[in-house]
């Protein structure tokens, strides 16, 4: 089953027992929604049934069932965000209040579903999944927050980390950024993103014939300006095009569209917005590169995550060009899969995307190569099934 997204809602017979709580609109075109699809559908597949909590956006219902699995969702208008976060956590204590009689485990992404969560005297076990922590992203959404504001979102992160029962993280840097802040090793479980190996397709009739691609959010530290910078290096390739496909709102795309503009590349770069997934690999399988030209900075470097554009494009069998970050070498090896080139040095990053361009079957090998790594350690069924053995391992001290 699923919507005009094409994200899948979960199919399963037999009675609610587990709660995924997630501050995010499902199903959306962002990555996080992917994560959120295959770890909540793990969730429900493990205790038969259970509610997901989520934000309705503009479009959604606030209510969506199938056989014993609710989607939930918190519909607000006119709020800012530390409102609507109030509004989700105590959205989050009634559907706890509703099914706390059958629920076992309950699984979330953020300390505004993990504070009701994580109550007194409680019966079920809990999981906290760490793709990132408020009081280090919000900053970049917000710039002008106050520090006192900042200590207080990172001592309810600090409340969330020792009151969980276990810790699932998407890498190994991020991993070490808990214990810095004083979690033990032993909560902690690294447990990577995956990615699905699509089945390849024509190209699609509104591209042209060659082109690099960048997809995903385009928050400040993705390090689109830097691959735009990069491009306009490349303007000898009359026929190269940079296809950009922004997961986001088409405002957040304005800054980078005048930019491409006084670079002068603005007639050869392409943007698309809110992409179907299928319609997305089709793209990225006929790209010539990806790129992931991350920043640096204490999101990727001290905090850390684990990019899906950088999985996502080796199961399209499209090289991808990366910074060279521990989050990206956690998942790709340098001229095997891809390039790694130094963050935020555009002539670099603008020297490996000539490279890749100008040798297109050592590129094709790399997509290959990169594809094969996929398969082999990447799979979303390999990420849900460690998911689901950490269920296990919970479930057996209830």
């Amino acid at each position: 089953m699923s919507d005009n997204s094409g994200t899948p809602f979960f199919n399963i017979s037999g009675y609610m027992s587990g709660l995924y709580a997630a501050f995010d609109v499902f199903p959306s075109t962002k990555g996080s929604a992917t994560h959120i699809s295959h770890f909540a559908s793990s969730l429900f597949e493990f205790t038969n049934g259970g509610v997901l909590c989520a934000l309705a956006g503009n479009y959604l219902p606030k209510e969506q069932s199938k056989d014993n699995i609710s989607i939930k969702r918190l519909s607000l208008k006119n709020v800012n965000y530390l409102q609507r976060a109030e509004a989700f956590s105590r959205f989050v204590s009634k559907q706890i209040e509703l099914t706390e009689d059958e629920l076992n485990i309950c699984h979330f992404r953020d300390i505004w579903g993990g504070m009701p969560i994580l109550k007194p005297n409680r019966n079920y076990k809990t999981v906290f999944e760490v793709n990132g922590l408020t009081s280090v992203e919000l900053p970049y959404r917000y710039p002008h927050l106050t520090k006192s504001f900042i200590q207080k979102l990172r001592k309810r992160e600090l409340f969330c980390l020792q009151q969980a029962d276990k810790i699932v993280t998407p890498s190994q840097t991020t991993a070490d950024f808990l214990q810095s802040l004083g979690t033990p090793s032993i909560k902690i479980e690294v447990i990577r993103n995956g990615a699905v190996i699509p089945e390849k397709v024509p190209k699609p009739e509104n591209l042209p014939e060659k082109y690099i691609i960048y997809f995903g959010a385009l928050q400040t530290w993705q390090g689109v300006d830097v691959l735009l910078k990069a491009f306009s290096g490349l303007k000898d390739f009359d026929d190269l095009h940079l296809v950009i496909c922004n997961a986001g709102s088409k405002r957040i795309a304005k800054p980078y569209k005048k930019l491409a503009a006084k670079l002068e590349v603005d007639e050869k770069v392409i943007w698309f917005d809110q992409l179907e997934q299928k319609t997305l690999w089709a793209m990225v399988q006929h790209a010539l590169v990806s790129v992931a030209p991350l920043k640096e900075g204490n999101r990727n470097i001290e905090q850390g995550c684990c990019p899906l554009k950088i999985l996502e494009s080796m199961a399209c069998g499209t090289a991808i060009i990366a910074s060279e970050l521990p989050v990206c070498t956690e998942l790709i090896e340098d001229n095997t899969h891809g390039k790694l080139v130094p963050p935020e040095r555009p002539a670099m990053l603008s020297r490996a995307i000539r490279f890749l361009v100008e040798y297109p079957d050592l590129a094709e090998k790399m997509g290959k190569q990169g594809q094969q790594q996929i398969e082999t350690f990447f799979t979303w069924q390999q990420k849900k099934e460690a998911l689901k053995s950490l269920y296990s391992r919970l479930n057996s001290l209830i």
